[in-house]
């Protein structure tokens, strides 16, 4: 008996030093505390300064990696050498994308010097077709549609020419995405052994709670983004085809890509078609078809009720009502990369939550003055 007293109190002092409190450190060591603390500060916020432009390829490099693993391993396994299977891991992501980029650039450049070259034959044609619209018979529209197809000749000339240069912007970008993707698929193991070590014993429930909610989250929101924006692209491409819109590849592949940006969205592309059907093909019906299909599936079921569902199901963190709150704003909060960021933030929050209310996490009871846990089993608990 007297030999385990002696032995807790021997425990309690040794925790009493790895645990010293604010009030007894000496000015020296409070010195030192906040010196260090600044420094971590300020140099992590230049850090985030200096990779500001690149943090979403960071991310988005990080995720990707996350998903393309079992291909890794599975390369990994064929050939044994871990480089090898990388690269050919890399090149199944990055052939594929290069290759539509280049496709859809050099297409929506015929496009645009067409336009350019035509303008006033276009021209001609709107204010003809907005002639023959209820109340406009005898409005003179010519000089305003004219401005705007110049307008939009100019927006198009100048989309092109900003893309060609911003491709240092988007080389550094891409550099950065797939050296991370390199880095996460061959140090995945050794990553999240570090970060594990670096994670106290006594926040092993609350890192847990945090990993697994994150994981979840970022699972169902990547799935089902990717997942609905395919769905979306693929009835844009179905009508294009159906209709004989010219570009039904561009303008799917236009569709996937922009529906990722807040705000915009597939009727960024829908909506011009029902417009050039209506104007250029004097098919009315075919328009609202475009119009209705799109509104109804694309904007209102898919992205309003399909997207969030689908994130919840994978997820198995959040129901249907968060995940939607988690999507919605934090697209319109962060921009692009809310997509992650929104339900990221809210699965952090709920393992927090439910860290902290749970009573088996002993490192989050309540404590006395002492440090000792305030429940009937103080003297084996100490935060």
């Amino acid at each position: 008996m007297a030999q385990s007293i002696e032995a807790a109190g021997d425990r309690r002092a040794v925790e009493r030093r790895t645990g010293v409190r604010v009030a007894d450190l000496t000015l020296p060591e409070l010195r030192r505390m906040m010196v260090t603390t600044i420094l971590l500060a300020t140099v992590l916020v230049l850090f985030l300064w200096m990779v500001r432009t690149v943090i979403i390829a960071t991310i988005t490099g990080i995720i990707v990696a996350t998903f393309l693993r079992p291909v890794y391993l599975w390369f990994a396994g064929k050939v044994g050498n871990r480089i090898v299977a990388a690269t050919f891991t890399l090149l199944l992501l990055v052939v594929p994308l290069v290759a539509l980029s280049v496709y859809s650039y050099v297409e929506i450049a015929d496009v645009i010097a067409y336009v350019d070259v035509h303008s006033d034959e276009i021209s001609r044609r709107i204010d003809a077709s907005v002639r023959r619209l209820p109340f406009f018979s005898g409005a003179n529209t010519q000089e305003t549609v004219r401005r705007w197809v110049l307008a939009a000749s100019i927006y198009g000339t100048a989309m092109v020419t900003g893309l060609r240069a911003a491709i240092t912007t988007l080389a550094i970008a891409a550099t950065i995405f797939v050296f991370t993707v390199y880095y996460v698929l061959v140090d995945a193991d050794e990553i999240l052994a570090y970060l594990r070590n670096k994670i106290p014993p006594r926040y092993e429930d609350l890192s847990n709670a945090l990993e697994s909610n994150v994981r979840g989250v970022l699972y169902g929101a990547l799935y089902s983004t990717v997942v609905t924006q395919t769905m979306k692209s693929a009835i844009i491409l179905f009508m294009n085809l159906a209709f004989g819109v010219p570009l039904a590849a561009v303008l799917a592949i236009i569709s996937f890509v922009i529906g990722f940006f807040p705000i915009v969205g597939s009727w960024s592309v829908y909506v011009p078609v029902a417009g050039w059907l209506l104007v250029f093909q004097n098919a009315p019906g075919r328009a609202i078809a475009m119009l209705a299909i799109g509104f109804v599936v694309n904007t209102l079921y898919i992205t309003t009720f399909l997207r969030p569902k689908i994130a919840a199901e994978r997820s198995k963190v959040l129901n249907f009502y968060w995940m939607l709150v988690g999507l919605v704003t934090g697209v319109y909060t962060f921009g692009l990369v809310g997509i992650l960021l929104g339900p990221m933030l809210i699965g952090l929050l709920k393992a927090v939550l439910d860290t902290i209310t749970s009573g088996n996490s002993p490192a989050w009871r309540f404590t006395d003055n002492g440090g000792d846990a305030t429940d009937h089993d103080a003297s084996e608990h100490v935060p």
